[in-house]
Formats: structure tokens, C-alpha cells, sequence
């Protein structure tokens, strides 16, 4: 995924849902965990030398795992690059713990305008629309002649 630079540093200078300076190892070979500062910014998680103003690099949040290694480690690898694996240590497990769970919250968004994946948003429509039938008796979606859609059934995807 292609992304224009002047618009990446723009979101890095944005304030930050979550920022510390933690340890950090890159998926090369020889690496070795550094002092960085990390920060969480919707769903990119920039990271920078502590001295330094702008990111030397960005994790874009989707279609990632975000895994407890040790008590206070995690780490981020990618669906379709599953070596391609950056690992985290914090100076707690309680920090380590909350870092896993703000990561996880912000993988669910897509793209930088926080607007939710369609695979996340399709299965809250469903979920909802099961829940409104149990309690109505009445499929809301009907009323707009959409019910019988596939990409509303359980099971089937959009192609």
C-alpha cells in the first residue's frame, strides 16, 4: 500500500491515543531491541529514535496479530508476512498488557479518517440485525429491500 509522505508525518504529529518510549526490534536479520518512542496514532503506530522529531518508520494496524510473547513482551506480525515480526518490551507487564490491548482496539480501524473496516462494520450489521428480529419479530433490514443481499447473510462474504 502506497502512502503520500507529507500525509504520513502530518498523522505522526497528530496527538497520540498511546506514546512511550519502550524497546523495540525490527523484522531484519542481527536486530536488536533499541530504545524507541513508540506512538499510537489511530491505527499506525509510528516509531522514532528518542531524540528525533520525525518517525523512521510506521506499522499500518491491519490484517496483523498482536501476540503476549513474555510477561512484559508482545509483538506485531503480519497475516500475509508472517516473518515479518516486530517485537516490544515494556517496563511492565501491566504497560505491556495495556499496549496490547490499545493495539487491538486500533487494528479494528481502517485507513487514517477512523472509519471502521467493512468486515467489522458487516458483522456489527448482522449481529444487530439477529438482535433487533429476536426482540421485534420483524427483519429491519426488509423495510429496505435488502434482506435477502448475500452481503448481509451469515457466512457469505462479499467478493
Amino acid at each position: 500500500m502506497r502512502y503520500n509522505e507529507r500525509e504520513l508525518l502530518s498523522l505522526a504529529r497528530q496527538p497520540a491515543e498511546k506514546a512511550a518510549e519502550i524497546l523495540m526490534r525490527v523484522p531484519k536479520k542481527g536486530s536488536v531491541l533499541k530504545k524507541r518512542l513508540v506512538k499510537l496514532v489511530v491505527n499506525f503506530l509510528f516509531y522514532f529514535r528518542t531524540d528525533e522529531a520525525e518517525p523512521i518508520g510506521a506499522l499500518l494496524l491491519e490484517h496483523c496479530r498482536i501476540t503476549k510473547e513474555e510477561d512484559n513482551v508482545f509483538s506485531i506480525s503480519f497475516v500475509e508476512e508472517p516473518e515479518r515480526k516486530y517485537c516490544f518490551e515494556c517496563d511492565s507487564e501491566e504497560q505491556c498488557q495495556e499496549w496490547i490491548e490499545a493495539l487491538k482496539r486500533a487494528s479494528l480501524l481502517h485507513g487514517p479518517f477512523l472509519s471502521y473496516s467493512y468486515e467489522f462494520m458487516r458483522r456489527s450489521l448482522i449481529f444487530y440485525r439477529n438482535e433487533i428480529q429476536k426482540m421485534t419479530g420483524k427483519d429491519p433490514l426488509e423495510q429496505y429491500g435488502i434482506s435477502e443481499e448475500a452481503r448481509f447473510q451469515l457466512g457469505t462474504r462479499k467478493q
